[in-house]
């Protein structure tokens, strides 16, 4: 089994256990980790790691490192190595508890960024010197080339930036993923980048695996342990109704010439809001439909078994435990219809663009105005993180930002007078959807979104109170053309901070 999955007899000479390639990592360095939501990442070393840092802060000594990723991992590296204290600095994007609690507790330095900047950053040298990788691989070739596992995320730069390099060999991971996986070496830096030849997400324009400098592997782990993903929670009938409303507006643009009927390539976010529209779109008859994503979920998969979508692209996995299962039993299928990038080529801003996709990603909350919040509560505190929303909001055809209209039994309202925190201005947001409608954004001036947002989004317990405020900053602000009353634009989040409710 070793030898199948290890076939490159100078890689296997560097076998070692986790806890000897743990050893290999000195305090304060900058470390390059594959995984991208909850899939792909390394199992062994980083647990093996943990426990070394837990042992060095035990008799005194401080020991903590700089991650890099692709996006979120999993509890058995972000969890571990934030319990153990051995975080200093994390970026881009994370969903860990653990290491969300610490991040917002000061003891961990954070950098939110777009997942589309992370690979040409760190290529630039905005991030500084990358000290090691840790990638976790489904095989090793005799060649020495590497089949890459179920995420590619940020890999490729890692394994070509850093100065040594940890391979991971999952055992778990299925050899069938071999030749899913279309790796572009074909990046530089500026003054000598070239156009990027895609012009249709099935466009394969690299190669099925990832390479490797062999003399910067230092070791080689073998773990057998499955991606860490939960279980999506059902659909309920507020995403079906927020879905529904998105398919019918699909259907609008139809008619009205804007859209054919195989739509455009869809970019959706992970959840049961996006498995609801995706579900919608089969039921709403749509077949032939195309996908440049982030993430194939269990809904995504579904619509490629059952032909509503003919190709997906991505960077990564992001499977329930059955949603595994059906992928395992029909891998070759979906071999033929899947094709997995590294994210700088997954959310590429001049792809997404030439493309035309449809951006359809949640929120926390969006102001009257159209400015998205997709990752604090109140402005301060973060949750997860603004992932590749903005690589699709700004760059797409259309950008559609879908939430419940209301949180916490209906304490918080998602449409406020002001957002607490900005991650998509109004000129990057072309749709809202909630529960009770969907407002058009495009080609209206800001007062006129404000009464689409109130009339066609906002709760009917919230409705009055934002008309309220419009209406009154309509009134008293100074200026007519955003009116807001700046003294009680964000009362609201301090209502909930003190009482626990938006609601007066």
């Amino acid at each position: 089994m070793t030898k199948e999955r290890i076939a490159h007899a100078g890689l296997a000479s560097r076998l070692m256990s986790a806890e000897q390639a743990a050893a290999l990592i000195e305090p304060g360095m900058a470390v390059g980790m594959s995984g991208f939501t909850g899939a792909g990442y390394p199992k062994a070393v980083p647990q093996a790691l943990a426990a070394r840092i837990e042992a060095a802060r035990g008799r005194g000594e401080p020991f903590a490192i700089r991650i890099l990723t692709g996006a979120s991992t999993a509890p058995e590296l972000d969890g571990a190595l934030a319990r153990a204290g051995g975080i200093e600095f994390r970026l881009p994007y994370q969903s860990d508890p653990e290491l969300r609690g610490r991040i917002n507790g000061g003891q961990i330095e954070y950098m939110d960024v777009h997942l589309g900047h992370v690979a040409q950053h760190a290529l630039f040298g905005f991030l500084g010197r990358i000290d090691l990788a840790i990638v976790e691989v489904t095989a090793i070739l005799p060649d020495g080339r590497l089949v890459p596992s179920t995420s590619v995320g940020n890999n490729k730069t890692w394994l070509d930036l850093a100065d040594k390099v940890i391979l991971e060999v999952n055992h778990r991971q299925p050899l069938g993923l071999d030749g899913m996986h279309d790796i572009y070496y074909g990046t530089a830096k500026p003054p000598h980048r070239k156009p990027i030849p895609l012009t249709h997400p099935g466009d394969r324009i690299g190669e099925p695996y990832l390479k490797v400098d062999l003399d910067k592997v230092v070791a080689v782990v073998e773990s057998d342990a499955p991606d860490r993903i939960g279980r999506f929670a059902p659909i309920d009938e507020v995403s079906r109704a927020i879905a529904g409303h998105l398919v019918e507006f699909f259907r609008h643009e139809i008619r009205a010439g804007r859209l054919g009927e195989r739509l455009l390539p869809l970019q959706s976010g992970v959840g049961n809001i996006a498995n609801a529209v995706l579900a919608g779109l089969h039921e709403g008859g749509f077949r032939g439909l195309t996908a440049f994503t982030e993430v194939i979920q269990d809904g995504m998969l579904e619509l490629i078994g059952n032909g509503t979508i003919e190709v997906a692209s991505a960077t990564s996995f992001s499977l329930s435990p059955e949603g595994v299962e059906e992928f395992n039993r029909n891998i070759e299928l979906y071999r033929r219809k899947i094709i997995l990038r590294p994210q700088e080529i997954s959310n590429h801003a001049e792809l997404v663009r030439r493309l035309g996709v449809i951006g359809m990603n949640g929120m926390v909350e969006a102001d009257l105005y159209g400015n998205v919040n997709s990752t604090h509560v109140c402005g301060t505190s973060i949750i997860n993180g603004i992932g590749g929303s903005g690589d699709f909001a700004r760059n797409g055809f259309m950008s559609c930002f879908l939430s419940p209209s209301t949180a916490k039994n209906g304490a918080i309202s998602a449409f406020v007078p002001m957002v607490s925190h900005v991650d998509h201005t109004e000129h990057d947001v072309a749709v809202l959807v909630s529960e009770q409608g969907l407002a058009d954004l495009r080609g209206l001036s800001p007062k006129q979104r404000a009464r689409a947002i109130i009339n066609h989004c906002a709760h009917p317990d919230y409705r009055p109170l934002l008309q309220d405020y419009f209406d009154r900053a309509m009134r008293d602000s100074k200026g007519r053309h955003t009116p807001h009353l700046l003294a009680e634009a964000l009362s609201w989040h301090q209502r909930y901070l003190e009482t626990g409710s938006m609601k007066p």
